[in-house]
């Protein structure tokens, strides 16, 4: 779904796709100056179509410049945990520099949200947040993107889809800045290389959670080793390293097939006299054969006069 909507410039009209749904939108007017934030304020007001509301926003509060963000209430067919249909919002055209606590700040008056979610493209999957500072899994968007806001109660979505603000919201606060231009690249420099002792500390826990789920493992095995089975058996199983195959009816199967063809192969090679008389004159053929190949090579390397045999 692409949604384009541009300072200054008058839009004849655009596609809203969402599913197998097209809408037209009419001839409209975006307001032509740029320090008008009142008339975005007042067309997204108006602003309706196939369901969805537009919210204007804006950086900072010094720029002139608005951005639309179009939302409409999450509904889809297949059931996700992770954004419930009866408290989810779908939000579109959110910016490359929008943060998730800027989407949560504009969406809180509506309700306590319980989670934003980021994705590339609708119906996108939903990464879980990373645990390490120094070692994430996943990495940001840096492209237009959509959000799933997900309160915590349904009757937050009812208030979120009729949401009409009075003038623009700011995407930047005070306690928590957006940072952008030379300073955001500056501090991914400063990011990218991090303290040694913090990435010491975050390594030697890690290190100890995987010693003590490891440990958790081996007395598990060791318990379930010395409990008998229904019919009074116990399996007894190797630790360490290089742990023995689990002793299941499958891999005695595999084992069995396995040393049933070793068995077949060295029983029936050179079985019967014809074969081994074969089997010398094809030895015999190669060596022939590689013996030419290596006087032609000789004989080149003597034309070249790089033969040095010592």
């Amino acid at each position: 779904i692409y949604m384009c909507m541009h300072v200054g410039t008058n839009f004849s009209q655009f596609l809203l796709k969402f599913g197998h749904k097209t809408v037209k939108m009419a001839k409209t007017t975006a307001p032509t100056s740029s320090g008008e934030p009142n008339s975005y304020v007042k067309l997204c007001q108006e602003f309706s179509v196939g369901g969805f509301s537009a919210v204007p926003v804006k950086l900072r509060p010094g720029c002139k410049a608005c951005h639309l963000l179009y939302f409409k209430p999450h509904q889809v067919r297949e059931t996700d945990d992770t954004r419930p249909a009866d408290r989810t919002l779908f939000v579109l055209n959110v910016p490359p520099y929008c943060t998730q606590d800027a989407v949560q700040r504009l969406f809180s008056r509506c309700g306590k949200v319980q989670a934003v979610h980021f994705c590339e493209r609708p119906g996108g999957q939903i990464h879980a947040e990373d645990q390490s500072t120094f070692f994430p899994t996943t990495q940001d968007i840096r492209t237009f993107k959509v959000a799933y806001v997900v309160f915590e109660k349904p009757s937050a979505l009812k208030k979120a889809a009729g949401l009409k603000l009075s003038e623009p919201f700011v995407l930047s606060a005070a306690d928590k800045p957006i940072v952008t231009g030379m300073r955001k690249w500056c501090q991914k420099y400063t990011q990218d290389r991090p303290d040694v002792t913090e990435l010491q500390s975050e390594l030697d826990g890690f290190m100890a959670e995987y010693d003590k789920r490891k440990k958790e493992e081996l007395e598990r095995e060791k318990a379930r080793g010395e409990e008998p089975d229904e019919e009074g058996w116990i399996t007894v199983t190797r630790h360490g390293r290089t742990p023995g195959a689990p002793r299941t009816e499958a891999m005695e199967k595999k084992a069995l097939k396995r040393e049933k063809k070793k068995r077949s192969r060295r029983e029936l090679m050179n079985f019967y006299t014809f074969q081994i008389r074969e089997s010398k004159r094809e030895h015999i053929a190669q060596l022939r054969k590689k013996f030419e190949e290596d006087k032609e090579k000789i004989a080149t390397m003597k034309a070249n006069r790089r033969f040095r045999p010592y």
